[in-house]
């Protein structure tokens, strides 16, 4: 009886890690509806910039310069400052 409950104990302790909360926001999806931000990205093969508004994926070839800006005319001028954007 002991090791039936002990057994049945530890399946449910290795399932309830699975039935976790996912993370908030991932790399490569777009915020949430109704959060918006806008993210300076360089093309690592061109090193040219561009202001988009989802996340580049991590492991393209695109990267994300600096942090997130709430609204685009705050990236577009973080673009223009920028030095490492051609």
């Amino acid at each position: 009886m002991k090791k039936i409950l002990l057994a049945t104990v530890a399946i449910l302790a290795f399932a309830t890690t699975s039935f976790a909360a996912e993370p908030a926001k991932t790399v490569g999806q777009a915020p949430p509806s109704g959060a918006s931000s806008f993210y300076l990205a360089q093309d690592t093969a061109t090193m040219k910039c561009q202001v988009v508004n989802i996340q580049p994926a991590a492991g393209g070839s695109m990267k994300v310069i600096g942090a997130a800006h709430p609204t685009q005319a705050s990236a577009e001028t973080a673009l223009t400052a920028d030095k490492t954007c051609k």
